[in-house]
């Protein structure tokens, strides 16, 4: 699939560009364990979004960055997700997703070349954010280890569809790209 085509394009913009403030972490859903985690990051457009987002970038960076930056993330994320267990306080986590959403984007609109410690560095970064917010809700769960197994296995999940959506081709990824940034910004200004 070298080009998407100018309708879906659209959709997809317009799909990400009306994208609410992030919301995954509202506490009003009850957690009870594997499923919970799974559905986690599946139901927070803020998530999804720079879930898929790593995988896209992954995919434009080439070479061991394909596999490395998606492993870099979830590696960090299980820490942040440990941090909040713990009892740790990271001030301004729901901003600090906010803004993976939209350097995520900028980095996959720009399409500038990074070397792999940079891009694992910047995905680690961001991956304690999410870890965090998902670990915040883990001690609520059933099964804290289960919750944590669902959330890892479905962010790596989106990794891959991002992966493979790098199919698109070049500039359908850059539009993605700026949708995805757009949706970060909107979300940091809670629109």
């Amino acid at each position: 699939m070298k080009h998407m085509k100018p309708a879906r394009i659209i959709v997809l913009t317009v799909l990400c560009l009306v994208a609410g403030s992030a919301s995954a972490h509202t506490g009003s859903h009850a957690v009870t364990g594997f499923v919970s985690g799974l559905s986690h990051p599946l139901l927070g457009l803020d998530h999804l979004l720079a879930m898929i987002a790593i995988g896209l970038w992954a995919a434009q960076q080439g070479g061991r960055a394909v596999w490395a930056v998606p492993a870099a993330f979830v590696g960090a994320m299980v820490l942040g997700g440990g941090l909040a267990l713990a009892g740790w306080v990271l001030p301004q986590a729901e901003t600090g997703i906010a803004v993976s959403v939209l350097v995520l984007g900028l980095l996959i609109a720009t399409q500038r070349q990074w070397a792999v410690l940079a891009g694992m560095a910047i995905a680690a970064v961001f991956a304690v954010f999410h870890g965090y917010a998902h670990g915040l809700e883990m001690p609520q769960a059933a099964s804290p280890m289960l919750y944590a197994l669902g959330f890892v296995l479905a962010t790596a999940c989106l990794h891959g569809v991002g992966i493979a959506g790098s199919l698109i081709g070049r500039y359908a990824m850059r539009l993605a790209g700026a949708a995805i940034a757009a949706s970060g910004l909107a979300m940091l200004f809670g629109m």
